[in-house]
This record gives structure tokens, sequence and C-alpha cells, in this order.
């Protein structure tokens, strides 16, 4: 199975999902999904299609969906099985961390003044 995502490569993913993440959420499929699930989560919280428009955008801004989409689905490959993790809370905190990354992207991405860089861009 060849990989299908527009923001971010699997092995974006895989890095920032950790050593321990499990093989079975690691697997091309199931990265797949994960991603193709943030992009469209990205697109709807900052209600602009940026898989559409993303063959047009300078490297800065995609740089930011990719970022914001290889946090989001590596988030989804820890939350799919944790128990490779050392503790629950080394699991925990590196979601978190994900999810701290991703929220933050989300928000420069909903900045008008991006939006507005963006399609100058």
């Amino acid at each position: 199975m060849a990989h299908e995502g527009i923001f971010a490569t699997a092995d974006q993913v895989k890095y920032k999902a950790g050593a321990n993440a499990s093989s079975t959420a690691t697997a091309e499929a199931y990265i797949n999904a994960f991603i193709d699930e943030a992009e469209s989560e990205i697109n709807a919280a900052t209600r602009y299609n940026w898989s559409d428009a993303f063959a047009g955008l300078n490297d800065d801004v995609k740089a930011i969906l990719q970022e914001a989409a290889s946090n989001l689905a590596a988030a989804y490959i820890i939350s799919y099985d944790m128990s490779g993790f050392t503790t629950l809370q080394e699991a925990q905190t590196m979601i978190q961390y994900l999810m701290n990354n991703y929220n933050r992207c989300i928000g420069i991405l909903k900045d008008l003044k991006t939006q507005t860089f963006v399609q100058g861009a």
C-alpha cells in the first residue's frame, strides 16, 4: 500500500509517535487513515480547505500543515495502543506534547493574517 497523505509523510508521523509506538498502528494502512483524519480535521478546524490549495502554497505554510498533521496523527497512533510505552504517563505526556503543538499550529492557521498571507503566496 502506498502512502496517501497530502500534508505529512508516514515517516514524519512515525518519528513523532516514538520508538515504543505499536507496530500495528504504525503500519501504512493505519497511518494513511490517521493522516486522512488529521487533514480533514485541520481543514474543518480552520474552515479552509488546505488539501485543495496545498500544491499552490508556499513552503512555510506547507511546513505548518505538515507539523499539525504529523502531530495529530502521531497522537492517534499513541492513543491506539499505549501498552508499548514504559508507563501510561509516558504515553499521555507524549500525547499532551503533540496536542499542544497541534493546537499551536491550528491557532496560526486560523489567524486571519496568516490566511491573507497564504492567499497571497
